[in-house]
C-alpha cells in the first residue's frame, strides 16, 4: 500500500480536495470520492487513516501559518515521526502549501470574520442583586451588547464584565469575566452561521 499512496500527482490532488472542503467550503468532496478517483486500488479501511493523518497535516499547517522555515521543519518532523509521513510525500505537501498558503489563509480569515461593521454598542452599569458572596453584593458590574452585521439579523453580547469602582480616586479598573451570547431572529438565523 505504501507505494500506492506514494505518487506525488495523486497526493497533491488529495491535498486540493482537502483543501476544497476544509477551507473552501465546497460541497461533495466526500473520503468516497477521493478514494475513488485518486486511490481506487487502495481498500477503504486502509484509505482512511492515510486521509486523516494527510487532513491532520494540512489543518495543523494552515492553523499555525506557518512560514516555510517552520513548515520544513514541521515536515522534518513528521518524516522522523514513527508512523509519520515519508520525505517525498514532505516534499509534495511543502510544494502544495507554497502554492496555496495565501488563499488558504485569505479563506480562514474570511470565515472567522464575523462581518465587517459594527452596527450599534450598547452598554449599561448594573448593581449585582445576588451573589454566592455577599460581599460581592451591591458591585457594579457593566453590560455591553454589540450588533454585528445588517440591522436586526444578528446581536452578539458580553455580559458580566466585572468594575471595580473607586469613586473617591477617580480610579476604574475593569476585570473582563466574558460571556458570549448569540441572539437572531429566526428568519434570519441562516445568515449568522
Amino acid at each position: 500500500m505504501a507505494a500506492e499512496l506514494e505518487g506525488s500527482k495523486c497526493l497533491s490532488g488529495l491535498l486540493s480536495g482537502l483543501a476544497q472542503d476544509t477551507f473552501y467550503g465546497h460541497p461533495g468532496i466526500t473520503e468516497e470520492l477521493l478514494r475513488s478517483q485518486l486511490y481506487p486500488e487502495v481498500s477503504l479501511e486502509e484509505f482512511r487513516p492515510f486521509l486523516a493523518k494527510m487532513k491532520g497535516i494540512l489543518k495543523s499547517i494552515a492553523s499555525a501559518d506557518m512560514d516555510f522555515n517552520q513548515l520544513e521543519a514541521f515536515l522534518t518532523a513528521q518524516t522522523k515521526k514513527q508512523g509519520g509521513i515519508t520525505s517525498e510525500q514532505a516534499a509534495v505537501i511543502s510544494k502544495f502549501w507554497k502554492s496555496h498558503k495565501t488563499k488558504i489563509r485569505e479563506s480562514l480569515m474570511n470565515q472567522s470574520c464575523w462581518d465587517r461593521g459594527l452596527r450599534s454598542l450598547s452598554w449599561r452599569v448594573d448593581g449585582k442583586s445576588q451573589s454566592r458572596h455577599s460581599a460581592q453584593i451591591h458591585t457594579p458590574v457593566a453590560i455591553m451588547e454589540l450588533e454585528i452585521g445588517k440591522s436586526g439579523q444578528c446581536r452578539y453580547g458580553m455580559a458580566f464584565l466585572e468594575v471595580s469602582l473607586n469613586w473617591q480616586s477617580r480610579d476604574c479598573q475593569i476585570r473582563l469575566l466574558m460571556t458570549w451570547y448569540m441572539s437572531f431572529s429566526e428568519e434570519k438565523a441562516a445568515t449568522c452561521n
